[in-house]
């Protein structure tokens, strides 16, 4: 049966932010990823495949719920509808639409463990890298300011490499989330104390600034140490993600 225009509207809309939060959807397109997401069990809703697809994952295992269920609706459509549907110049053979869930923040979370706050990345790479590098490091948790890139967008999720399925994410007012920790809150910041001289930590915030603009005003009100990496040459600054990255390295390095 051929997918009906709506249906392709539908799969289309879900690439802007606004028509995401109004379903309460998120779509996601491309081989590798839905297939990172799938290895996660991650609850997808609906998959959308041309044959070609369908073909090379028969017979690979699919989650499935305690009555020995598909945990997702499978609809085989043609070349020419992903082509409608495809969110790319060049469609690939798969995508699939998913449920937009917000996991709340409890009460003294952030005074256990480590946790990586963003503070108004707006570039979706460098949040999707972010979420990479806090599984790699297996982080307790990521904070995400109201004003950073979109979690559920198709950038951010590609980004992440299969990370989006595996690390916590909580979307809040980081002031209002820092005002309440006791644990140090260590800003990455260029006039900083060198990393290389924290001490170990188990429990610590890092928050992360945008690399134009650095750390907002309310956050820096919250921050009991500021860090930097040393510069021995003449770069100006470093990627949001590459600074996270050798900041987590030092505390993972200290404290294990």
């Amino acid at each position: 049966m051929p997918l009906p225009k709506t249906a392709i509207s539908r799969l289309r809309d879900l690439r802007e932010k606004k028509q995401r939060e109004a379903a309460g959807l998120f779509v996601i397109e491309g081989e590798k990823v839905i297939g990172e997401l799938l290895a996660a069990n991650f609850p997808l809703i609906e998959i959308y495949a041309t044959p070609a697809w369908l073909e090379w994952e028969r017979g690979r295992p699919r989650p499935r719920d305690a009555a020995g269920s598909l945990h997702f609706q499978v609809i085989s459509i043609t070349d020419a509808e992903m082509a409608r549907a495809s969110h790319y110049p060049t469609p690939s053979s798969v995508l699939a639409v998913g449920k937009i869930a917000h996991t709340p923040l409890a009460s003294g979370m952030l005074n256990h463990g480590l946790t990586l706050a963003l503070d108004g990345i707006q570039d979706p790479g460098n949040v999707g890298t972010l979420l990479r590098l806090a599984d790699w490091f297996a982080l307790d948790r990521v904070l995400l300011s109201p004003d950073c890139a979109d979690l559920f967008s198709q950038k951010v999720i590609n980004a992440s490499m299969g990370s989006f399925a595996r690390v916590t994410v909580h979307t809040t007012a980081l002031a209002e989330a820092l005002a309440e920790v006791t644990v140090p809150v260590l800003g990455c910041d260029l006039q900083g104390e060198d990393v290389h001289a924290i001490k170990p930590r188990r429990d610590a915030v890092i928050v992360v600034g945008s690399e134009g603009r650095g750390l907002s005003t309310a956050v820096q009100a919250f921050v009991t140490q500021r860090v930097t990496i040393p510069k021995y040459g003449g770069a100006e600054s470093l990627n949001a993600a590459i600074a996270a990255a050798i900041v987590c390295d030092n505390l993972k390095r200290v404290s294990g």
